[in-house]
């Protein structure tokens, strides 16, 4: 008897919580996936190791919010505001962050395979260690930006910003970075076998291929 009481208790507390997931929600932002949460102000928020894949953030502002360990995989946060936001170990497989402001925004150690970040823009972005294979940066501007230990095969930075960005022990074989702007960047013991570096600017790099 006693058991089954445990038992009906257990169901309830999972019904409990499961409901609580469903309908959790910040500003009108339901937090689950396939939400449409366009321009919602989700400042600070505490979004980490939840289930956002496949919501649409275009343009809204996540500035300061947690998202460690959440799963993002296709969602977009176009136009978005990142800037001090935390993205450590989050799972952002094919999303978009094209356009999107990432001052002082962390993706350590991300998942990021095949993310779509044209146009993004800021400065001091910690993408250390995260894996970007087949990520598309073409155009952005990311001076000062962290790709220490980051795996970049095959990855587009072509025309971007990354003036003094260190790139120190990085995989950034087969990367495409034709006519980007490396000035003063340290490439430190990376492996750019096949990389691309066309019309690249490189004065005062450390490290960088110069007989291109």
């Amino acid at each position: 008897m006693q058991r089954h009481i445990f038992s009906v208790l257990a169901l309830i507390l999972s019904s409990t919580a499961i409901a609580d997931q469903q309908t959790s929600s910040i500003n009108g932002c339901t937090l689950e996936p396939n939400s449409n949460c366009t321009g919602i102000d989700l400042r600070n928020a505490d979004l980490s190791n939840m289930d956002l894949r496949k919501i649409n953030f275009n343009g809204a502002n996540l500035s300061g919010a947690n998202l460690r360990h959440a799963q993002l995989d296709l969602s977009t946060f176009n136009g978005a505001d990142l800037s001090n936001a935390n993205f450590t170990r989050a799972s952002l497989q094919q999303a978009s962050i094209r356009g999107a402001k990432l001052d002082k925004t962390k993706f350590v150690a991300i998942n990021g395979w095949a993310l779509m970040g044209q146009g993004a823009e800021g400065k001091h972005t910690d993408f250390s260690a995260a894996n970007l294979d087949f990520a598309r940066f073409s155009g952005s501007k990311l001076p000062y930006a962290n790709f220490n230990a980051a795996n970049l095969e095959m990855a587009w930075l072509n025309k971007s910003d990354l003036r003094k960005a260190s790139f120190i022990e990085a995989n950034m074989q087969e990367s495409k970075l034709s006519e980007a702007n490396m000035a003063k960047a340290n490439m430190t013991h990376a492996r750019r076998h096949y990389a691309t570096f066309l019309g690249t600017f490189m004065e005062g790099c450390t490290a960088c291929p110069l007989d291109w």
